[in-house]
Parts: C-alpha cells; sequence; structure tokens
C-alpha cells in the first residue's frame, strides 16, 4: 500500500513539474546528482554536512588519498611520507601541479592551510580535525614537515580525510566567504557556478595531474541539484531532470527499481544513527540526568523493528558508540534489549512512573524520529519533535540546549575510533556526558602508537559509556542510490560518491 500511495505522490508530481524540467544526460556530457541538504558554507573548513565532503572530495585534494577498496593510503599531492618520531611527519610534495586558478602547488600552500585551520582563533566547524597539528613548517619549495601537539596515530587517516589543501594566496585574500562563493583547489572537477540553495555547476579539470589516485574525470560536467522533497527528486530522476539520487527510501527503491532505465543499488555505509540523552544537565535540569531514566530510554526503543520497516538491508544493530569495523572499535560493551517492562520499571524506580515529557531534537530522518517519539510514548514518555536543518540543529547542541537528540555521525569516513568515540566524548562542543574519566581514557587512545593499548583504552571507554547509557547506538544506514542505467556509478562503504570515476556507458 506505501508503494502504491508513493507513485501516485510521484506520479503527481510529474505532472505538476512537467513543464519545467530539463533533460540531464550523457548526450551533453553533463551528470546531474539530487541531494536533500544545502550546504551552509562550500567551505570545507565551515560545514561538517556530508554533501559537503562530498563536494570537498572532487574540488580540492589531500596529501594523499585513501583507497575505498582496501583503505590504503596513495599518493596524492604528497609523493611520500615518513613518520621521523611519533610527533613529526614529513611529506615530500607532488611537483607541477596547479590550483584552478592557476596558481601553482608549493609547501607554502600545506603550511598556510594546516596552520590556518588549526589555530582556534578561526573557528573550523569542525575543530577536533586540526586539534592535534602544533604547527606546519616549509622545509623547502616541496618538502613540509608536520608537528604533533602529541602522538596521534590516526593523523594519516585526517590528513587523507577532512584536511584538503587550498591556495594560500587565494584564500588568504578573500577568506572562508570567498572561498563559499567561487571555490578553487587542484580536484578534478571545478566550481563554474554557485547558486546558493539550488545548484552548484562543475566542470572537468583538463590540468588536472595525470598521476593522481583519483583517476582522470571522466565525465565532462556536474550539477548538484538542492531538491529537499524525496518524491520531487524521483520525479526529476524519471523524467530526465537529474541522472543520480541517494538516500532512497525502502519504499521509493521498491518504486524506481521496476523502471527499466533506472539502476537501483544499496550497500551499508560507515555512518550510524544515534540517541544522545544529556547527562550533565547542560540544557537544564531534567529527568535524563538521571542514569535509570537513561536506561529505560535505551530499552524503549526497538531498534530491529524501526530498522527492518525503515531502512534499506544491509543495516545492523549497533551496540558501541562507534562503527563495527573501525580501529579500536569492540561490541563488548552492555547491551540494551528492546524491553518495555524494563524500561518502565526504571521509570518508576526514578520517580517517574507516569512518564514525563521532554523534547526530541532531530534534523534528518523524520521517518525515523517520529518511530522512536512512537516507542518511547509506549513507555510513557511523551516526546515532542523539534526539527532543524542540520547547522541549526548542530548549534543547538553545541550551545547546550538540547536534552535528548536523534542524530546520526558518519566519522568524516575515516576508519578510526577517534573519529567517532573521541569527537562526542573527550570534553569538545558535542560533548553531553562531559565524563572525565571517559575522556582521559580516550586521550589515551587517541595519542598511543601501542595498537594493542589503544585498543584496550578504547574498548574501557566504550563499556563505561554504554553502562550510562550515555548513547544509544541505533543502527548502520545502509542507503539506497537510484541512478540512470546509462551511468556507471560503484558505491563505496565510505559514503562519498566518486563521480571522478564514474563514466557514461
Amino acid at each position: 500500500m506505501k508503494t502504491l500511495y508513493l507513485s501516485a505522490a510521484i506520479a503527481a508530481t510529474i505532472v505538476l513539474g512537467s513543464g519545467t524540467m530539463s533533460l540531464a544526460n550523457k548526450a551533453d556530457d553533463t551528470l546531474v546528482f539530487a541531494t536533500k541538504a544545502d550546504l551552509e558554507n562550500i567551505d570545507a573548513y565551515y560545514n561538517s554536512a556530508r554533501v559537503g565532503i562530498v563536494v570537498a572530495r572532487h574540488v580540492w585534494d589531500n596529501l594523499l588519498y585513501r583507497d575505498p577498496s582496501d583503505f590504503s593510503y596513495k599518493p596524492a599531492l604528497a609523493t611520500s611520507y615518513k613518520w621521523v618520531d611519533d610527533v613529526t611527519l614529513e611529506f615530500d610534495l607532488r611537483e607541477g601541479v596547479t590550483f584552478h586558478n592557476g596558481e601553482a602547488f608549493t609547501a607554502d600552500d600545506v603550511v598556510y592551510t594546516l596552520n590556518f585551520i588549526s589555530n582556534p582563533e578561526n573557528k573550523v566547524v569542525s575543530k577536533r580535525n586540526g586539534t592535534w597539528i602544533k604547527n606546519v613548517e616549509k622545509l623547502d619549495e616541496f618538502k613540509v614537515r608536520i608537528n604533533l601537539k602529541q602522538p596521534f596515530p590516526a593523523a594519516l587517516d585526517f590528513l587523507a580525510g577532512p584536511l584538503p589543501i587550498y591556495p594560500n594566496e587565494y584564500y588568504a585574500k578573500v577568506g572562508p566567504d570567498g572561498m563559499n562563493e567561487q571555490p578553487v583547489g587542484t580536484g578534478p572537477y571545478k566550481v563554474t557556478s554557485v547558486e546558493q540553495g539550488k545548484s552548484i555547476k562543475f566542470e572537468r579539470n583538463e590540468n588536472y595531474y595525470k598521476d593522481s589516485p583519483k583517476g582522470q574525470p571522466k565525465i565532462g560536467k556536474l550539477e548538484m541539484r538542492t531538491i529537499p522533497d524525496a518524491n520531487t527528486a524521483a520525479a526529476e530522476l524519471l523524467t530526465g531532470g537529474v541522472d543520480w539520487m541517494w538516500k532512497v527510501s525502502k519504499d521509493q527503491g521498491a518504486f524506481l527499481g521496476n523502471e527499466p532505465e533506472l539502476d537501483v543499488v544499496g550497500g551499508e555505509t560507515m555512518r550510524i544513527g544515534y540517541i544522545t540523552m544529556d547527562a550533565m544537565g547542560r540544557s537544564g535540569d531534567h529527568p535524563l540526568k538521571d542514569i535509570r531514566v537513561r536506561q529505560a530510554v535505551a530499552h524503549a526503543i526497538n531498534r530491529n523493528g524501526i530498522a527492518d520497516s525503515l531502512m534499506p538491508a544491509g543495516s545492523r544493530i549497533v551496540h558501541a558508540a562507534c562503527y563495527p569495523k573501525q580501529f579500536g572499535c569492540t561490541d563488548d560493551v552492555q547491551k540494551y534489549a528492546y524491553d518495555p517492562a524494563k524500561a518502565k520499571e526504571l521509570l518508576a524506580e526514578a520517580g517517574y512512573p507516569d512518564g514525563f515529557t521532554i523534547v526530541l531534537d532531530a534534523y534528518r530522518d523524520r521517518g525515523l524520529a517520529e518511530a522512536i517519539i512512537g516507542d518511547l510514548r509506549v513507555v510513557g514518555i511523551k516526546a515532542d519533535l523539534s526539527y532543524n536543518k542540520y547547522a541549526a540543529a548542530r548549534e543547538k547542541v553545541r550551545s547546550g540546549k538540547v536534552a535528548l537528540n536523534f542524530s546520526t555521525w558518519g566519522s568524516y569516513s575515516i576508519n578510526d575510533v577517534s573519529a567517532i568515540t573521541s569527537n562526542f566524548f573527550r570534553g569538545g562542543p558535542d560533548d553531553m556526558a562531559g565524563d572525565t574519566e571517559v575522556a582521559a581514557l580516550l586521550e589515551q587512545a587517541d595519542t598511543s602508537v601501542d595498537p594493542d593499548l589503544r585498543k584496550k583504552l578504547y574498548s574501557e571507554a566504550l563499556m563505561k559509556i554504554s553502562e550510562k547509557a550515555y548513547w544509544l547506538p541505533l543502527f548502520t544506514y545502509s542507503y539506497l542510490y537510484a541512478f540512470n542505467s546509462d551511468l556507471n556509478f560503484q558505491p563505496t562503504p565510505d559514503e562519498i560518491p566518486r563521480f571522478f570515476t564514474s563514466s557514461w556507458k
């Protein structure tokens, strides 16, 4: 029945919008892809949205590239690197690379970029991505030294992920606002047009360096269109207005999969959903400060039922505050089975036999948020939904105004627990637990060069997080991608569509 409703909704959208749709296909060598979320800022250091990460991978390059097939490091803007000691990294840089505006890539760009983002005065959005950097030095025109504040084994992961290199002269002149209006990088595609809230247009970088691990882009032009409504995006896909969309719902995927001119594929990603609770009381005096209430919430949520009903195939339940395949993650933590009776018992013990009222904040997946609210109501917790755009939701959490939050995290596609657990439990702006013991364990784990010790420390921290019920990890996200059958596209588990590897059939 849902699929029938869905197909009717899409059909209605096609009829209503049929007069305005433009065809996008291989005939004009333009791949148009749809995203639900708009970017608050295209500058990679002033947004933390997944679509921003996708744009960044196409516009900019990093010192290293992490191959999604085996997580190995490949030379990118750096041709080689070496650890001089536990707190010193040296990189030999690639010669002959130019930015989209014609600036030559040199050590000055690396020094400027990494010193800029690691300076707290510049207020980048995800500060923790660069807080491990003490400073960066130029050794010669094509050699740099990165000095770390303390050992940080995940440094290469971060350098290959959320730390792209900017043109120093251009960025010093225009800053984040200018980079938002006219992004400039060394990547396989250059931005030709930005229409805020509507579209970003790209064209192939014909001067892209030939030995890039990303390969040479095969499609001439890209266009990212912001289409918040899923049915509108599906209608555009069916009529040729767009060639590709992702985060397709389970029902929508079943409908689109019957179309002969479309391909629908899916798979698990590194993103996990979670519920976090304000245990330290930043948002005021409320029931969630009581561990019994937090444990009641954990027992109240039917994670298997929600995942089976609303998530595409491939999603799995998560018990620890990390993605299962990340280094340092473990499933050996306290688990909370779905048990409404136990939840009611815990609420009564805590002094809330009739439940209580609270606000659940969320920024995405309204259907999932509503399912969570439904489960909470069964045990007497009446949750009202506060639904905001991502940037506003993030700021609300960081300013201490949220008691109960449903959100997701993709770890910047970094295969290390430091990219998720430490982000939320080491005393940063996203830390709603305020547990100094957990923070100390994570700091030790993040900075140890002994892999076995790191695993032990992370395991201890993850166990305590679960015992205290600071977080309720929900499930991994499995995505469905629907696209023009003329397109060669292969999804990867790191949740980064790589259109620079795509081609027309």
